[in-house]
C-alpha cells in the first residue's frame, strides 16, 4: 500500500515548485514590457542617426569613401560574437546559439579560415571554456535588459580587432525574436559594413499583451520616413570625416539592437518554458492527488474490515 504520508509531502512539494515557476514565469513578463519599452525609448535615436546616413549617402558615394569600417580585405580570419545568456531554466534558448557558433565555426575552418571567438553571456562562456577553445573577450554578468553603454564597451573591442587587422571580418550570431514561443538564431556580419546594408527598411515592434488570462504579442510595423539632404547644404568638415564619426555609432547601436533581440528572446523562452512547467506541475498534482484519494480510500475499506472481522470474531 502506497505511503499516505510520502505522497502528501510529494504533493506538498509539487505545489511549492508549481509557485516557483508561476512568479518566474510572471517575472520574465514584466522584463520583456521593460524590454519593449527601453526598444522604443532608443528608436528616436536610431531613427535619427539612419536619416543623417541616408542624407550622407545621397551626398556622397559610400564606396568612394576611403574608410577604415567600409574597407572589404582578403578574408583569412573571421570574428565571431556569440551571444548567449547567463542563467538558464529557458528552454533552448542557449542550446540553440551554441549550436549555432559551432555549426559556424566548422563551416569557416572548412573554408581554410581561422576563428577568433568573443562570446557574450555566461552559458556560452563556460560551454567553450570546456571544450578549450581560445576567446579574445568574453563578457557575463550584464544587465538583462541591455543598456547602450554595454553595447560601446563591446562594439570598441570589434573595432579594435577589424581595424588592427587581427581579423578581416566580423559577424555576429544572436537569437532573432519570432514570438513568445519561437525565436530563431542568426548570423549576421557587422565589420565591415556594407553600404546597402545603411538602408532604412520597415521594422517592427513587439508589445506584450494579456487577453484573459494569457499571454500574446502584438506586431506593430514601423515605417522611418527619410528625406534627402539639400544639395545647397554646406557641411563645416568633410562629409566623409562626419561620416567616419558616425559609423562607429551606427555599429554600436546594430550591437544594442541585437542584444536587446536577443534579451527578448531569451525572457520569452523562460516565460514559456516556466508557464510549461506549471502547467506540468498542475497535472502532477492532480495525478498524486487522485493516487492519494485512492490509498486513503484502500486504508479506510481495509480498516473497515478489520473492525468488522474483529467483531466477528468476538462473536
Amino acid at each position: 500500500m502506497p505511503n499516505l504520508k510520502a505522497i502528501r509531502d510529494r504533493i506538498q512539494s509539487v505545489k511549492n515548485t508549481k509557485k516557483i515557476t508561476e512568479a518566474m514565469r510572471l517575472v520574465a513578463a514584466a522584463k520583456v514590457r521593460r524590454a519593449q519599452e527601453q526598444v522604443t525609448a532608443t528608436r528616436p535615436f536610431a531613427d535619427r542617426l539612419a536619416q543623417v546616413l541616408f542624407g550622407l549617402q545621397s551626398r556622397i558615394k559610400f564606396e568612394n569613401a576611403d574608410l577604415p569600417l567600409l574597407q572589404k580585405r582578403t578574408v583569412k580570419t573571421v570574428g565571431l560574437l556569440v551571444i548567449s545568456g547567463d542563467r538558464g531554466l529557458c528552454g533552448g534558448y542557449n542550446a540553440n546559439v551554441i549550436k549555432k557558433a559551432e555549426q559556424r565555426i566548422k563551416e569557416l575552418q572548412a573554408q581554410g579560415l581561422e576563428v577568433r571567438l568573443s562570446v557574450i553571456g555566461r552559458k556560452a562562456v563556460q560551454y567553450f571554456q570546456r571544450r578549450n577553445y581560445i576567446m579574445d573577450a568574453s563578457y557575463t554578468g550584464l544587465e538583462q535588459i541591455p543598456v547602450a553603454s554595454e553595447a560601446a564597451n563591446i562594439g570598441e573591442q570589434l573595432l579594435a580587432s577589424f581595424l588592427g587587422e587581427k581579423v578581416d571580418r566580423v559577424e555576429m550570431i544572436f537569437t532573432k525574436f519570432v514570438s513568445l514561443i519561437a525565436s530563431r538564431p542568426a548570423v549576421q556580419t557587422i565589420l565591415p559594413l556594407d553600404p546597402q546594408g545603411l538602408e532604412v527598411k520597415d521594422d517592427e515592434i513587439f508589445r506584450l499583451t494579456i487577453r484573459g488570462s494569457n499571454f500574446g504579442v502584438d506586431r506593430q510595423k514601423v515605417t522611418t520616413e527619410v528625406q534627402s539632404m539639400s544639395q545647397e547644404m554646406l557641411f563645416e568638415q568633410n562629409p566623409v570625416q562626419i561620416l567616419d564619426s558616425l559609423l562607429p555609432l551606427y555599429l554600436n547601436n546594430q550591437l544594442l539592437r541585437s542584444l536587446q533581440e536577443s534579451a527578448a528572446s531569451e525572457l520569452a523562452a523562460r516565460m514559456t518554458a516556466m508557464n510549461n512547467a506549471s502547467d506540468n506541475a498542475k497535472t502532477l498534482i492532480g495525478t498524486l492527488t487522485l493516487t492519494y484519494n485512492k490509498a486513503r480510500q484502500a486504508a479506510i475499506t481495509q480498516e473497515l474490515l478489520e473492525v468488522v472481522a474483529g467483531a466477528s470474531a468476538l462473536e
